[in-house]
Order: C-alpha cells, then structure tokens, then sequence
C-alpha cells in the first residue's frame, strides 16, 4: 500500500498550489467556457494569449534581466469593467470589479503585420482562467515567419525544455499546458474508427468525428518515477538522451492495467535489476515530454544488503547510487544557463518533479542525521 511521502516531511515541497476563495467562482466560469461555445468566442475578446512557433512558447525580457511568458491581448481587451462573482448554493455572496487596462501590444494588430487574418485568434485553445477571471489561451503561429513575430512582439521563441531554465517557477506549468494542449490537437485530426477529420469545439477541450459520433478528449500517460534510496543512498540513473551529466530518477509508463505499485516494482526490477521494498507516494505533476505524461512521484527503499545494480543497457546509459554530500552538492549548485556547459553531475531543475524527489530525500537524510548527532 501507498503511503504519502508527506506525512513525514515537509507538506510544502508538494502542495505547491494555495486556492483563493474565489477560485470555485473561477473553476465553474471556466467549466462554461469549455462546454459554451459562444461563451468562449467573447472570452477571445479579453482573454490573455500565449503564442508558440512551432510549439515554442514566446518570452520576453523584463526590464531587470528576467524572462517570463509573453502574454498579449486582443483589441477587444479595453477598460470596461467586468465582474467576478462568488458564488454559494446559487446566492451572490461576493462581487469583484476588474478594470482592464489597455496595453501597447494588439495580438490582431500584430497578426494583420504579419501577413494574417485578425480572425485567427479564433484557433487558440482554452488554457485556464487567472486569479482575476481572466482567460487564458494558447496559439500556434509556426506558419508564420518567426523573427518578424519576435520583433513584432519584443520577445523570443525558446524551446520548452530550454525555457524551463528561464521562466519563473509558477509559469512553467502554463507553458507546459500550453505546448500539450497544442500538440494533442496537431495529433488528433483525424479519427482512430473513420480515419475522418475530427471537428474541435471552440475551447479546444474535445474533437468530435461526426461520422463516427466518437468523442475524443485531451489525455495524459500515467508514468510512474520513483526515487530509490538504501537508507544512505539514492540510486539515480541518465539515458542517452539527457543533457551532459544530468541524471534523475527512474520512471516509466504504466502498463495497461497495472497499479502504481505495480508499475514502480517492475520498473526498477527492469532497469536496474532490484527489488523495493517500502513504497511512499510523494505527489504528482503534468510533464509535456514525449506527449504529456502525468508523472506519480514516490520514493521506495530497498534491503541495504542487495544494491547491486544491474543496468539494462537498453534502458539506461549508466546508474549508480549517490551519497548525501554528492546530492547537497548538486542541488545547491543547479546549471542556471542551458547554454553553459553543464557540471560534471548535476540534477533536473526545480520545476521537475524529479527533483522534488531528490529535495525531500536530501531533506530527510539531514533530519536523520541531526536527529542522530551527525551535523
């Protein structure tokens, strides 16, 4: 049986996301949004929106060297206010007035310099809704040309594994929610029973085939990743694949019909040639690589006795265990610049949940070692 992770260390590594009273207000606007169509067309008109070329998502620089998500507006977006409410079994408990102020940068404007109809701002895909109640979209321009559009915006198309080095901790979910969103849809045009064009519905939050009558909704991997420990280690691995020197934890996706115990016993037993033995689920998260996995986060020890690792070389490039100091080691020193050359060993950053993992081992390793006169 799974235990939480978080019952014995510290709550806040993984309850990372804290909810306003508003945010049930927030939720069932959003619900609208996504079931009425027309509801979402006038969204459009004050939503924010995320451009990706080529499923890049754009940056721009602040004033003081730090990139965030560049978000733009429609020139339906003006200072006529808009309400917020709270609400409860159906009575008005709060209202909240938003002005909207007008900004320099028009999405349609810039698309009509480009080359493109303002209209195409009715292909975006319905993200979310922010603190304030306002909506969030993701489009796709990677048939326009790329550096007339950064220009036109003042910002850059970066990668998305590269941006994740740059973007502030709490954006990083919307640019990964946005590249999903977007490649899911490039994906799922056509339908599995008819091979006909599927039809999506103004938010983007289901295709349809009208030959068929099949629904299809965006869907995420389950992946298991579990960080192995032998009381005083913790056993960490790299593919091929990875960055120079990065090395994480192990995961793999969860067969048809397995449990999350199940899938973490046969993974490690696969890759590495161990048997776990106590097993504690730590959190979960969405992560956009290969296709949008949804990542189950858990730790598990095995018998100090048996830690000898036997690689699958199929599966793995190298994995070894790895002390306490080596971990403190890398997580104070993270790889701040994906353009640098990276340190010899180092770990995911900190927006991967792979890293929450090492955090909370690491922090359980210091308290075992106060707690036994060792620091």
């Amino acid at each position: 049986m799974l235990q939480s992770f978080k019952l014995f260390f510290n709550c806040n590594l993984v309850l990372s996301r804290s909810y306003s009273g508003y945010y049930v207000s927030r939720v069932r606007y959003l619900k609208r949004l996504k079931e009425d169509d027309e509801a979402c067309r006038e969204a459009l008109k004050s939503g924010n929106f995320l451009l990706y070329h080529k499923l890049s998502p754009l940056l721009r620089k602040t004033s003081n060297g730090i990139y965030t998500l560049a978000s733009l507006k429609t020139s339906g977006f003006n200072t006529t206010p808009f309400k917020l409410f709270h609400y409860e079994n159906k009575r008005i408990l709060h209202m909240h007035l938003y002005i909207c102020m007008p900004i320099s940068l028009d999405l349609e404007h810039i698309l009509e310099k480009v080359g493109k109809d303002k209209h195409f701002v009715n292909e975006s895909f319905l993200l979310g809704c922010t603190d304030k109640g306002e909506p969030q979209f993701s489009l796709e321009v990677g048939d326009l040309d790329r550096s007339a559009l950064e220009q036109e915006c003042r910002g850059m198309f970066v990668d998305l594994r590269k941006a994740f080095f740059m973007l502030p901790g709490p954006e990083s979910p919307l640019a990964a929610k946005g590249q999903a969103l977007l490649r899911w849809h490039q994906t799922n045009c056509f339908c599995s029973a008819t091979g006909q064009p599927t039809i999506r519905n103004q938010s983007g939050s289901f295709r349809v085939c009208n030959s068929s009558g099949i629904t299809y909704y965006p869907k995420m991997a389950p992946v298991v990743i579990v960080l192995v420990s032998d009381g005083s280690r913790c056993l960490l691995a790299r593919q091929t694949m990875f960055p120079l020197g990065m090395y994480s934890a192990l995961s793999g996706f969860c067969d048809m019909g397995e449990s999350v115990e199940e899938t973490l016993h046969r993974e490690v037993a696969e890759e590495v040639g161990l048997e776990v033995e106590n097993i504690q689920y730590s959190g979960s998260q969405h992560w956009p690589f290969p296709q949008s996995s949804f990542m189950l986060a858990c730790h598990a020890t095995v018998n100090p006795d048996k830690t000898q690792v036997n690689i699958d070389k199929a599966e793995l490039e190298d994995a070894r265990w790895f002390t306490y100091e080596e971990i403190t080691e890398a997580l104070r020193k993270p790889p701040l610049d994906p353009r640098r050359e990276p340190p010899v060993f180092w770990v995911p950053p900190p927006y991967a949940i792979a890293n929450q993992l090492i955090q909370e081992w690491a922090n359980q390793q210091q308290l075992s070692r106060k707690l036994h006169g060792l620091e």
